[in-house]
């Protein structure tokens, strides 16, 4: 086993493996993003959720309504502040999901070799023998002439809850990838908070995230919100490059996915498209890691190593689902996750996929992206404890972050006065939290009376203040080495800095 052909650094002293890890600052430069619910929602619990790695919370509107997700959202405003902390929100989006509603809330027993009817009838209780479907076309999809299909058990299971989501295997829903549903939860929910991100799911063509796009731009407060492309479906993995070419970020969802797929396939998916991720610098989020730690202290062994080889493929966060959005264990979880991501980084063979993504990137370089591989190779070679760039828009630091460096990436993000002819307000809230899901960033937002491109003395100022924010929270050392990259005038300049006492 060679460590050229491996993102693992090697040889690895196995005696290291009992020495105990190192506390960091930074718990992992892979970003944990957590779905907020019943176990997760109040002021305290999102707090230590924050403080155990949480970057990005996901709403995922399936389940409860408006009111419900805007007084989880409050408590997460009161948390984030509480500890001083910035926090991503991403809207998750219901799509063409098939849905079975259990009014009563009764356990459902299904029993291996009976027969359950599936109805569009909504009149109809849910029980073993019935299963009410939000979708009036499904007969037509299984070839079945009246409405109801009867279909056989092939394994007990016992289905408790309110709600269940159906997933038919490599069949196409004929059901609008953004729902009328989903366009009132966006137009209300959405603008009202500003939403970060908004994760469109069953993405199965590019056009659904053109007209998805042409949708926020409609609302006008959306026109920022990025869009991940959640891919669930054979259709998804099929216009899976032109999909990534118009998403803003990728969530490789595995749990659908990987009823599509064969077992021995999904891996195969997983490597490619986060691959194709890294090399156009756009996001990777894996879904569906830790799922027995819905119930249990510990992942399995099966899934730290899952964890583990998600980061060693590239990923640039982990999506956590029922693990905390109903799990009895949602700090836990983050907790865990977090650690096994640091100590993957620790051993990260960053040589190996520099000279990788170097190969891929389009000739010739384009300026910004060539000053973005310069910072991150001086950087390396000077064992520099942090690159500090300073950026707008946030695509300078998202360009240094896609060749992965070894150390933290600190962002400082400088504020913008904008106007739509109605009122002028400032840009940079909405670049700082969208580089939370990116690995590797740790975003400041600095103050709009410094601008970062200018030539005189402010432009110290700022880069003092970030200097300053690095000690305080323990990431920089006296005689620490720090690469900046940053624009003076019309020109942009990377330079290394050694701090005295």
């Amino acid at each position: 086993m060679q460590g050229a052909n491996l993102l693992l650094e090697e040889p690895i002293r196995m005696a290291s493996i009992l020495e105990p890890s190192k506390a960091n600052f930074f718990p992992a430069m892979t970003k944990i993003i957590g779905t907020l619910g019943p176990k997760s929602r109040s002021v305290e619990e999102i707090e230590g959720c924050l403080k155990a790695g949480m970057s990005v919370a996901r709403f995922d509107f399936s389940g409860g309504d408006n009111d419900y997700h805007q007084e989880t959202l409050e408590n997460l405003k009161i948390a984030a502040k509480g500890i001083k902390k910035l926090c991503a929100i991403m809207l998750d989006t219901v799509g063409p999901e098939l849905q079975v509603f259990n009014k009563s809330e009764e356990p459902i027993v299904l029993e291996i070799d009976a027969f359950v009817t599936l109805t569009p009838d909504q009149t109809k209780e849910a029980s073993s023998e019935v299963l009410p479907v939000n979708y009036a076309g499904l007969a037509k999809v299984a070839e079945i002439k009246d409405q109801d299909v009867v279909c056989c058990v092939k394994n007990s299971a016992t289905l408790a809850g309110s709600l269940f989501t159906m997933h038919i295997s490599q069949v196409h829903i004929d059901l609008p990838t953004l729902s009328d549903t989903d366009k009132h939860v966006i137009a209300t929910w959405g603008v009202r908070n500003n939403i970060d991100f908004l994760s469109l799911s069953y993405t199965r063509h590019a056009e659904d995230i053109r007209q998805t796009r042409a949708y926020l731009d409609e609302l006008g407060n959306l026109q920022q919100t990025q869009i991940f492309a959640k891919i669930e479906t054979i259709e998804g993995l099929k216009h899976f490059d032109e999909i990534l070419q118009e998403a803003d970020g990728i969530i490789l969802s595995r749990g659908n996915l990987g009823i599509d797929l064969q077992p021995e396939k999904v891996f195969l998916f997983q490597k490619a498209a986060v691959h194709k991720c890294n090399m156009a610098g756009k996001p990777a989020v894996v879904t569906r890691v830790v799922d027995s730690m819905s119930g249990n202290l510990r992942p399995t062994r099966a899934e730290a190593t899952d964890v583990a080889n998600a980061v060693l493929d590239g990923t640039d966060a982990i999506l956590l689902g029922a693990e905390t959005f109903r799990g009895l264990y949602p700090l836990g979880t983050i907790s865990i996750v977090g650690k096994i991501c640091a100590e993957v980084e620790k051993v990260y063979n960053q040589a190996v996929y520099f000279k990788r993504t170097m190969k891929h990137s389009i000739e010739p370089m384009s300026h910004l992206e060539s000053i973005a591989t310069t910072a991150v190779s001086a950087a390396i070679n000077v064992k520099a404890s942090v690159i500090v760039v300073f950026t707008a828009s946030g695509r300078t630091a998202r360009l240094i972050a896609k060749y992965r460096p070894t150390m933290p990436v600190l962002s400082v993000v400088i504020p913008r006065l904008t106007t739509n002819q109605l009122r002028w307000s400032f840009t940079g809230a909405f670049q700082a939290r969208q580089t939370l899901v990116v690995r590797g960033l740790f975003p400041m937002l600095a103050d709009p009376r410094h601008p970062a491109e200018s030539i005189n003395a402010t432009n110290d100022s700022v880069l003092k203040i970030a200097l300053d924010h690095g000690k305080t929270v323990g990431l920089i050392k006296p005689h620490d080495r720090i690469v900046v990259c940053q624009k003076i005038g019309d020109s942009a300049v990377v330079k290394i800095l050694e701090l005295e006492d």
